[in-house]
């Protein structure tokens, strides 16, 4: 079964303000609907709603409400609030990844690589020396695609023999003979 996204599911009527009605805002996120459906569910525990009403009008089951209410009830509103995900803390503080990011930017022959491309190893060098600390490869891609907000961009392969007057040639007289069958 599926579930209608957006303020709607949780019974919210959305509309944006004049100065941005006509850019596109972006969709709630996961997160963000499931904590509104959980703040919905609030208000109506506070107007006194069945449990199987609260579910079908915030689109979830009634198992979810059931476990909400517990909550609610021993913890209040404050309880079903959204947290701070757990887990292991970033090797590397704010201050230096920013550290990091001024040392790409110099670019990677400043820092003696013979040519001016990052790699995965490069990069990891280079927070080595920059901080002290040692990222594996797959840090060092989370810190350049989520903290740094960079991108894989693939170099253009090109043969160095390429001539470009002569691949024109080729295309205006060549090519034409050889699809007419000649």
């Amino acid at each position: 079964m599926w579930w209608r996204c957006g303020w709607e599911a949780v019974g919210v009527a959305y509309q944006p303000a004049a100065s941005v009605a006509g850019s596109s805002l972006p969709p709630l996120s996961r997160p963000e609907l499931a904590e509104a459906r959980r703040v919905r569910a609030v208000e109506l525990f506070e107007d006194g709603v069945s449990n199987a009403e609260i579910a079908r009008a915030v689109g979830v089951c009634a198992e979810s409400v059931r476990r909400w209410r517990r909550v609610w009830e021993e913890g209040g509103a404050h309880a079903l609030r959204r947290r701070a995900a757990t887990g292991r803390p970033p090797k590397l503080d704010d201050a230096q990844v920013e550290t990091v990011r001024a040392a790409l930017e110099q670019g990677a022959q400043a820092h003696g690589f013979e040519a001016d491309l990052w790699t995965l190893e490069r990069v990891g060098a280079v927070v080595e020396r920059a901080t002290g600390v040692v990222l594996s490869r797959a840090s060092v891609w989370r810190l350049l695609t989520g903290r740094l907000g960079w991108s894989l961009q693939r170099p253009d392969r090109r043969a160095v023999e390429r001539d470009e007057s002569e691949i024109a040639r080729w295309v205006a007289h060549e090519w034409p003979r050889i699809k007419r069958g000649r």
